[in-house]
Parts: structure tokens; C-alpha cells; sequence
């Protein structure tokens, strides 16, 4: 699934788990971060078990979506999506995929290389649960040597890391 201009077309969005991700993925390789998250149903939980210190383990509803992904363009120029698979489960309404991914660290100005499994719910065309098992570790040290100087500042702040 490789990144491309495509033209803008009229398409009706699927309501199915497996074609709803490979949908968002598009939406995703595109930049089209405020279409990605309007497949969000509005009490969806998006939730990351592996997630370091410094970043969420945790979004509730769509609005926490939308503002979690309001920085991902300032981290990571998702390109290439070079290894996809999607498996079915007993429930009809969840997937799991497993996925590697491609691009730029943007701020590092490092390549992105992460192998990821996600396990996807969808009801009524909507994703009601996205649990991300990315691994931090896999990224570059400058990302976590930044993270860590977010969190410094913050903390110094007395905003929230």
C-alpha cells in the first residue's frame, strides 16, 4: 500500500472492520488526518499497552482522537505501508492486523521503520476500540532523547507531561 496522489474521489466509506482499516489506511497515507478521524465512533477508546512514559496509554472518545493526531504530523511522514495482513476473529465486529510501516521521523529527520498489531472493533461503521501494540523501543534514540526534553520542559511548566 504505497503512498500516491490520488484524485479526490466520491466513495462511500466501508462499514466492515477489515475494509474500514484498509480505508483509514488510505486516509492515513493520504494526510488526511480529520477524515481518519471521523471513522471514529464518538466513545471510541483508543488504547496503546505499550506506550512510554511520556505519551498517552489511553484516548476516550473521538475528541481525544482528533487531538492526539493533531501532533502526528509533526512526528511521524507516514510514506509506505510495505506488509499488511488482516485476520478475521470469532467476533465479526474485530480484526486483527498485524502491519509494518514506513516513513520519516520528522523532527529527527530519521527513517520510520514499525511493525505493528492492532486489534480493531467496529460497530456500525464505526471504530469503537483500536488497541495499538506498537513498540517504542523501535524508534530512533533522538525520538526518545525529544520525549524526554518534552517532559522535562512540561514538567518545569507545570503542564502535564
Amino acid at each position: 500500500m504505497e503512498s500516491g496522489s490520488t484524485a479526490a474521489v466520491a466513495r462511500e466509506v466501508p462499514t466492515e472492520p477489515a475494509d474500514l482499516f484498509r480505508y483509514g489506511l488510505r486516509l492515513l497515507l493520504d494526510k488526511d488526518f480529520d477524515s481518519w478521524v471521523a471513522l471514529w465512533d464518538e466513545d471510541g477508546i483508543c488504547e496503546f499497552p505499550f506506550a512510554p512514559e511520556h505519551a498517552p496509554s489511553r484516548l476516550e472518545g473521538r475528541a481525544a482522537v482528533a487531538e492526539y493526531m493533531r501532533e502526528y504530523p509533526r512526528q511521524i511522514d507516514l510514506q509506505a505501508i510495505p506488509y499488511l495482513e488482516i485476520h478475521h476473529t470469532s467476533d465479526p465486529h474485530t480484526v486483527v492486523v498485524e502491519m509494518s510501516a514506513t516513513g520519516r521521523m520528522v523532527v529527527a529527520d530519521a527513517p520510520y521503520e514499525m511493525s505493528y498489531i492492532i486489534v480493531v472493533t467496529v460497530r456500525d461503521g464505526r471504530i469503537t476500540r483500536y488497541r495499538d501494540y506498537w513498540n517504542p523501543m523501535g524508534l530512533p534514540d533522538s525520538w526518545h532523547a525529544d520525549a524526554d526534553t518534552d517532559a522535562d520542559a512540561n514538567a518545569e511548566s507545570g503542564a502535564a507531561a
